[in-house]
């Protein structure tokens, strides 16, 4: 059993940013400052859409700027450096293809092909342990909708419905035959249990011997510390391993907002308190049960990352263990990854990639989110601030 979570420090700035130079550094600082004004987080989306829609040269700013601090690259090969420097301070990559929220089905079975492609650069390579993929990459958000209200489909829905259950299918198999697990990603609630379904298909036909499949609960969602143990009751008495990546969660305003118009009641967490405590009680259930149990910590959240490693060693589990996994966003909480995995944890950045007009999306979110969590930019600021203090010292 590993001592390491005593030495473990999320202050140490020289570790948390070895791999950046200083130029790296110096953008980062600069990027944080403006994501710090929130006033243009809100304008930045709109003014860049306009300027691409209009074919103003913005894309290579964009690409200098915030694609390259938050995304990998264009394609797998751009993101083969970033993989590199990843590993060289023992942190993993999650190469997450980050094209969403298309209608076409020829879209739907390139991106099929491309999360394939992901899943098929990661076998035999440590460096990427873990692969994923959306539900929404490859099927049509309206359809998804449909079968949640539980409305019925017209004849040609069916075979839409066939079409996306073949892709996610395919994908899934092939994850089982590289021996690469791979991720499902939870998205709005009015489409979640159809996800849920499909994922705890696919746990039942490939998460027998070990874990290939996780399916992902969000936290600010009052309900799902109770769907995480019904799940896993299931998995014990059906004989598979459930896989769980667990995150806070990525579309609240949206949620809340949805719950209002339609006046059903929110499906939300009154308040990030409840959401914290069941998150934290989600580590603690989980750790409890790590043999039938496999988690990915998806949290930039110190204190959840602490307890896990405080839960982890009081429980006898090896710091290394396969069924215990942390993960953030390429580009954030670095002095969490970095430390946890110098401390002899297993850690994945999610590193998203792909044409830069489709990211965008993912992009802004990620910046509006960053400014919703209070906190969060000043913390990865002064972190930035403090590293560029000790480099000047040491020169």
């Amino acid at each position: 059993m590993s001592d390491n979570n005593k030495q473990l420090s999320f202050e140490n700035t020289e570790v948390a940013f070895r791999h950046y130079t200083n130029a790296d550094l110096n953008r980062a600082y600069w990027l944080f400052r403006v994501i710090n004004v929130n006033f243009l987080v809100k304008v930045g989306p709109p003014i860049t859409n306009f300027a691409i829609k209009i074919g103003l040269p913005i894309k290579g700013i964009i690409k200098a700027t915030i694609f390259k601090h938050f995304c990998g690259g264009e394609t797998i090969r751009e993101c083969e450096h970033t993989i590199k420097e990843l590993e060289k301070g023992g942190v993993g990559t999650i190469l997450d293809y980050s094209v969403e929220g298309e209608e076409e089905e020829k879209v739907f079975d390139e991106t099929r092909d491309e999360i394939i492609r992901t899943v098929r650069r990661a076998a035999k390579d440590k460096a990427i342990p873990i692969t994923v993929f959306k539900i929404t990459g490859v099927g049509r958000f309206g359809l998804l909708e449909k079968l949640d209200a539980k409305e019925t489909l017209t004849d040609a829905e069916q075979l839409e419905w066939q079409k996306v259950q073949d892709r996610v299918l395919d994908i899934c198999s092939k994850a089982a035959e590289a021996n690469v697990p791979i991720m499902i990603d939870a998205e709005e609630t009015w489409i979640q249990d159809t996800i849920d379904h499909l994922a705890l298909e696919m746990m039942r036909r490939f998460n027998r011997e070990k874990v290939i499949i996780y399916n992902t609960y969000q936290f600010y969602r009052h309900d799902k510390l109770q769907s995480l143990k019904d799940d896993h009751a299931v998995a014990v008495k059906e004989g598979f391993i459930l896989g769980a990546k667990l995150v806070r969660g990525a579309y609240m305003e949206k949620e809340r907002r949805r719950a209002t118009e339609k006046d059903y009641p929110s499906p939300i967490q009154p308040d990030k308190q409840s959401a914290d405590k069941d998150y934290d009680a989600a580590l603690d259930f989980c750790t409890d049960q790590v043999d039938t149990l496999a988690i990915v910590a998806g949290t930039h959240n110190e204190d959840s990352c602490r307890l896990l490693t405080e839960f982890m060693h009081k429980k006898n589990i090896d710091s290394k263990n396969p069924h215990m996994y942390f993960s953030q966003l390429l580009g954030m909480s670095d002095n969490l990854s970095f430390n946890l995995a110098d401390a002899g944890y297993n850690v994945a950045k999610y590193v998203p990639y792909g044409p830069i007009k489709a990211v965008l999306p993912y992009l802004f979110r990620r910046a509006q989110e960053n400014t919703a969590i209070a906190g969060q930019m000043s913390r990865e600021l002064s972190l930035i601030v403090k590293e560029r203090k000790r480099r000047k010292l040491n020169r």
